[in-house]
């Protein structure tokens, strides 16, 4: 960053309240203002501006309004005596810290379009599902959406596909329907954190700067022990209807399908376990990843039966079903490299805002305010989870919570002396896992209408999601599985400096 004062604080929120703006307009729907009470009043004066309010009416992709708001952000930075040379080197320093994180993404899409063609992802949902019990509804129910949301990356497509089942479940059993709402979250969102095919697991160690697999480890330490909480809590609140008779003719249903479509094998269960050994033996992300695809597409030909051509296909323009079963095709009708553009976009688009606000020192001169209450590792922990959750509230986007927060603190972090893996950590602590809890983030407003609950109803009984938060900061101030930089002269810290580049 060039030699220059810093902005003021006032003049560095000014492209942040633009991006609040753009978002809005990305993410609000006019025919949804009544839903929102306390914002629509607003929300409905300023849609009575003719070219706002036409915007409203319709869906903005993410990526526009990203544009935008670097867009502002670049006309403050030279307002402030920054060249546009030095600009347009932000934008690709910020492109260039996640260039990492997009080749693994485009290794994810293929390999997420082998392992369903070849069986992997339908036999991980198929077990999942057999896992239910009428005495432990609700402790099955997180427990077969974190397998579900595991296989396939997304906690979207879990509560639009097994989420809606388990809600019917639960309606027959009697469980009120907050209760079973806050356990889909709660499991969907516990894949959505670990799995290494979910899109956020991949942005926060890249605007951190550590690495996929180091990162997905050191989450192990603060969303285990919640998951673990958490089904304790579910089974204490489920033992009331464990008496009742459990109607699962949606989840057989869906079981029947895959049996119908599929090979279903236990021996397909060795794929995942082969990269999760690959993951052990700290190989690195991207040939474990397509070491991973490789086999998918050879249980594809093998097991299922599909062509060669097929597999080529599917792993560039990802799987399409059509069974016959809303549920099933919801689920299974993804991956490919093609389905990552839209994302790898939002992360290009973001990281160019993430960019220019840091070059110019607006990044800095916003988390000055903050740091000066933060004098220890766990303040900084506890300031990092503030306003992850602040970003999910005021820009409700997740990538946004993520990277944001990441670019804010991540030289607080090694002035520290901490590793990178605590920061991407706590940006998935509090960035990823408190979205679906704001009704107006996108993650929330989602949720809402898929599973038919209010995100305030359900948000006391999404327990993982409430918990994670509180447990990274407890870290924090104990020390306990905080990790300390590797010194830069080290051979280690050099490899490792390698293999994140």
């Amino acid at each position: 960053m060039d030699r220059r004062p810093l902005p003021r604080p006032a003049i560095a929120l000014v492209p942040v309240a633009f991006l609040v703006f753009f978002l809005g307009l990305s993410v609000v729907n006019l025919n949804d203002l009544p839903e929102i009470a306390f914002v629509s009043g607003f929300l409905r004066a300023v849609a009575s501006i003719p070219v706002i309010g036409e915007a409203l009416r319709h869906s903005i992709p993410v990526p526009i309004p990203l544009i935008a708001a670097t867009a502002v952000a670049s006309i403050v930075a030279w307002r402030h005596g920054m060249k546009w040379r030095a600009i347009e080197e932000s934008f690709l320093h910020g492109i260039m810290l996640s260039l990492g994180a997009c080749l693994i993404l485009l290794v994810i899409g293929i390999l997420i379009g082998t392992w369903i063609l070849g069986g992997v992802v339908p036999t991980m949902v198929y077990y999942g599902l057999k896992l239910i019990s009428p005495s432990v509804f609700l402790v099955a129910t997180c427990g077969i959406c974190a397998i579900v949301s595991l296989a396939s990356g997304s906690s979207w497509a879990t509560a639009g596909t097994v989420g809606i089942a388990m809600i019917g479940v639960g309606s027959g059993l009697g469980v009120p329907l907050p209760m079973v709402a806050g356990a889909i979250v709660s499991g969907a969102y516990f894949g959505d954190k670990m799995s290494p095919l979910s899109d956020t697991t991949n942005l926060a160690p890249a605007v951190a700067g550590s690495d996929l697999f180091s990162h997905v480890r050191h989450m192990l330490y603060t969303t285990v022990p919640a998951l673990a909480i958490a089904l304790v809590l579910y089974a204490v609140l489920g033992m009331k209807f464990a008496g009742g008779e459990l109607d699962t003719r949606g989840v057989e249903e869906i079981m029947t399908t895959l049996e119908t479509k599929f090979t279903i094998s236990a021996w397909l269960l060795l794929v995942p376990g082969l990269v999760f050994v690959l993951v052990i033996k700290r190989v690195p992300a991207l040939p474990a990843l397509l070491i991973g695809a490789f086999a998918g597409g050879v249980c594809a030909m093998f097991v299922q039966g599909a062509p060669m051509s097929g597999v080529l296909l599917v792993a560039n323009d990802g799987y399409a079903a059509s069974t016959g079963v809303a549920a099933v095709d919801e689920l299974l009708t993804r991956g490919g490299l093609s389905s990552m553009f839209p994302t790898l976009a939002i992360i290009i688009t973001a990281m160019c805002f993430g960019g220019v606000m840091e070059r110019s020192g607006m990044l800095e001169s916003l988390a000055a305010v903050i740091l000066r209450f933060a004098k220890s590792t766990g303040s900084l922990i506890a300031a990092t989870i503030g306003t992850c959750v602040g970003m999910n509230i005021i820009a409700p986007d997740q990538y946004l919570s993520i990277v944001v927060p990441g670019r804010m603190y991540r030289d607080a972090y090694r002035r520290a002396g901490l590793d990178p893996k605590n920061l991407s950590r706590a940006l998935e602590d509090a960035g990823t896992l408190t979205s679906p809890l704001i009704p107006w983030n996108t993650c929330g407003a989602y949720m809402t209408a898929t599973l038919g609950v209010f995100s305030f109803a359900y948000l006391p009984y999404a327990f993982l999601n409430l918990i994670c938060p509180v447990i990274s900061v407890i870290y924090g101030y104990t020390g306990w599985t905080i990790a300390k930089a590797v010194p830069v002269e080290e051979p280690e810290s050099a490899a490792g400096a390698t293999e994140r580049a």
